[in-house]
């Protein structure tokens, strides 16, 4: 094995992901390892294919969506890639913006309806 190769248990530890989360993703084709008899490794352009992953994950962006994106890479080049970006990240601030405004409204009720308990307790 060569030393910018990670294994498995590797890749999973340096990723913080379940093996059953690695596995799905090499199931959908987001990682390619190599395999070498029942041995995977994962490469450099594994590594930067999985910190992709989890960044897009991190921002809520769908596994389809991250799949997409790298195919396009692949396929394309980086600039179509950006320009793809752009418009799934414009998407995904609105939602987001959507949510925390949901979030923000659930944890002023839940404060009022807190802080009214409260006082009849007193």
């Amino acid at each position: 094995m060569s030393d910018n190769r990670l294994s498995f248990k590797e890749m999973c530890a340096e990723y913080d992901v379940t093996p059953r989360t690695l596995r799905y993703y090499e199931y959908i084709e987001l990682l390619q390892p190599d395999r070498e008899g029942r041995s995977r490794y994962y490469g450099p352009r594994e590594c930067a294919r999985m910190t992709l992953i989890l960044r897009g994950r991190k921002y809520g962006f769908s596994l389809e969506d991250i799949r997409q994106w790298l195919l396009i890479y692949e396929n394309e080049g980086n600039e179509i890639q950006m320009r793809a970006f752009v418009d799934v990240a414009d998407k995904q601030i609105v939602e987001l913006n959507q949510q925390k405004q949901q979030l923000d409204e659930a944890i002023d009720a839940l404060t009022e309806m807190r802080d009214q308990t409260a006082k009849s307790l007193k």
